[in-house]
């Protein structure tokens, strides 16, 4: 699990820059423990991400939290919860949204062929491969600004 400290500094993300992440709350951590090592640096690298994405289209961040057993990333009323877990029936670590947006029904137009998707609430990532980091970067910011361009979109100004 994540120590105290930690950085990523932008391996994969194509910037170079570094990005605070913030220790893993202890809550989170013991979710975490049990997974086996690949699932494990699946979610870390998920969550890492998830902070350098907020970095760049959230003012004042996330918070992180529980959410039905899974970490949890909120953003505040602009946005959805974004929860992070895994598919007990397999090795996938997940990225789920509220299933009653269009965020899956979207990327699933956009990613087709390049992501997996498990009906209207995940996205789907194999722990023992690459994290497709280009495509969950446009994916965690939709839904991290999802309510803001709805309502943008609604009133006309998209």
């Amino acid at each position: 699990v994540a120590r105290r400290g930690d950085w990523w500094r932008g391996e994969g993300f194509g910037d170079g820059r570094a990005v605070r992440v913030k220790e893993v709350p202890l809550e989170i951590a013991r979710v975490l423990e049990p997974l086996t090592d690949p699932r494990q640096r699946c979610i870390l690298d998920l969550r890492r991400l998830m902070f350098k994405v907020a970095e760049d289209v959230l003012p004042l961040g996330l918070e992180e939290t529980l959410k039905w057993g899974q970490p949890a990333y909120l953003p505040g009323p602009g946005g959805t919860t974004i929860r992070l877990g895994f598919d007990k029936g397999r090795d996938d670590c997940m990225m789920l949204v509220h299933c009653q947006t269009d965020l899956v029904e979207t990327w699933r137009a956009r990613f087709s062929g390049r992501l997996r998707f498990q009906g209207n609430r995940a996205v789907l990532i194999a722990p023992d491969a690459p994290i497709p980091t280009n495509e969950l970067k446009h994916c965690i910011a939709d839904a991290l600004t999802y309510h803001d361009r709805r309502k943008a979109r609604l009133a006309g100004c998209n």
